[in-house]
């Protein structure tokens, strides 16, 4: 095997330690400061500055002038905006969105399958003072939220096995944390095509989901919970039927009448 010369691996190991910057903030710690990124990837403090002062040139990061510690730059988020225009589900959705949020009037929230959880791509907002949020680009676990029963129940079974196989983290004392009783709820799932999130991923949170729509408990009681059902599952079939998919009996229909 023929080795690489050195300087195309440093240049292939600034690009790995750049992308371990980058991805080294989150919802929770969205500035940080040369110490801390130094710690965190094990990195030389004169290391990480070059890499931060190369990002920010690029706007990649920005530094906060009053601390002095980097948050991500706006490039990123021009770089995520051409691959949100890509993802048609969530160009296509909005109008069902916008009239599932008129309707029930709490946050309504489109999630998709990513690596090994939910990925949120689309949300609108309850306009009440006191609401449920879920942030574009935020990550929920697939087993114990609404969107994620719902699209985790339609995935292979060895892509459940695998879930499983990872740990079914507790997060409340609702939460399932035992394969069978998840296997079970699945099937519940597939058979009622919606999921519900009774405080199992956050407490004081109750959500729907064949699209999702989340509220405080004290609002989403039960029986609104249930009320709302069929509007959330009419709207996620709209979704669908948009993007092209139909249910195996309209599928037979239309075959029928070819």
């Amino acid at each position: 095997m023929t080795k690489q010369p050195r300087a195309a691996r440093a240049r292939l190991s600034s690009v790995a330690n750049s992308l371990r910057l980058l991805t080294s903030f989150s919802g929770e710690e969205n500035e940080l400061g040369i110490t801390t990124l130094a710690n965190r990837l094990g990195l030389a403090k004169s290391t990480v500055h070059r890499l931060a002062a190369t990002l920010t040139g690029a706007g990649f990061l920005e530094q906060n002038g009053d601390t002095g510690k980097y948050r991500l730059g706006l490039s990123l988020f021009e770089l995520g905006a051409l691959v949100r225009r890509r993802m048609d589900v969530a160009n296509e959705a909005r109008p069902q969105l916008r009239e599932l949020l008129e309707k029930t009037g709490e946050t309504v929230q489109l999630g998709i399958v990513d690596q090994s959880s939910v990925l949120y791509v689309y949300e609108m907002e309850s306009r009440r003072a006191i609401r449920m949020a879920a942030a574009v680009g935020a990550r929920a676990p697939l087993h114990c939220t609404a969107v994620g029963k719902v699209l985790l129940a339609f995935q292979s079974p060895d892509y459940v096995k695998e879930i499983v196989d990872r740990g079914l983290t507790r997060y409340t004392d609702k939460t399932i944390t035992k394969r069978d009783d998840l296997v079970a709820l699945l099937k519940d799932v597939r058979a009622r095509d919606c999921a519900i999130d009774d405080e199992e991923s956050e407490i004081g949170l109750r959500a729907i989901a064949a699209l999702g729509v989340a509220a405080p408990v004290q609002r989403m009681t039960k029986k609104v919970m249930q009320n709302c059902v069929p509007i959330v599952v009419a709207t996620a079939n709209a979704v669908s039927q948009r993007l092209g998919y139909l249910p195996a009996h309209a599928a037979a229909e239309a075959l029928e009448h070819a």
